[in-house]
């Protein structure tokens, strides 16, 4: 297999997160890359696990160092992807999983080309108010913010390869999947692919040249 980066985008609230924790769960074949960000932890969050908590500071200093293959401010906070990171996942013959906003993920295709873009677009406003209240972490501003974010972020659509609404969760999940496992099979991404096809048309010729003179 001939791993390559799967980039999940949508608003906050739109289940980027959650998805790509499902098919993580379901997916040998799949790593993920932990993303840094300076803002604080939510209470079930592990450093480490679910993001690099960094300061400002530290941040800065590893950005300057040329170390990420893409950053953003976001709401406030940085968010960034270490090259090292999803080097290591790659290198271990899996894709690297993304949930990145569309910043990120605008510097993370032009760092590595042969990503897929999938968004996940929420079913309608109400329902991505619904999961956002539902968190019970965002004070008023904090949810108009995002919802600003959101309008914004819509208008970058144009950028992704695919669209899956997600409506309802396990049928989004599959539908994920299913873009990955038609990715794993396009032409360009079948490892020794030309060496194959041209064994098979010199076996043919053989073939041909052997019925011809029979």
């Amino acid at each position: 297999m001939n791993p390559f980066p799967v980039v999940i985008s949508a608003p906050s609230g739109g289940g980027k997160t959650t998805v790509t924790k499902m098919l993580m769960g379901r997916r040998a074949g799949l790593g993920y890359s932990v993303s840094c960000t300076t803002r604080a932890p939510r209470p079930d969050e592990v450093d480490g696990v679910d993001y690099h908590f960094l300061t400002d500071e530290e941040f800065l200093d590893r950005r300057e160092k040329g170390e990420f293959a893409e950053s953003a401010l976001v709401h406030g906070r940085r968010y960034g992807t270490l090259k090292s990171e999803v080097q290591a996942v790659l290198d271990a013959g899996r894709h690297v999983m993304m949930d990145i906003d569309v910043q990120g993920a605008e510097q993370f295709a032009a760092a590595y080309p042969g990503s897929v873009l999938v968004f996940l677009l929420p079913p309608s406003v109400d329902v991505l108010v619904e999961r956002l209240l539902a968190r019970q972490t965002e004070n008023r501003a904090a949810l108009l913010t995002r919802l600003q974010s959101a309008r914004a972020e819509l208008h970058e659509v144009d950028r992704y390869h695919y669209v899956v609404v997600n409506d309802e969760l396990e049928a989004a999940v599959e539908r994920v999947g299913a873009i990955i496992d038609a990715e794993e099979r396009k032409r360009e991404r079948v490892r020794g692919l030309d060496a194959q096809v041209a064994g098979l048309i010199h076996r043919l010729e053989q073939e041909i040249t052997a019925f011809s003179q029979a």
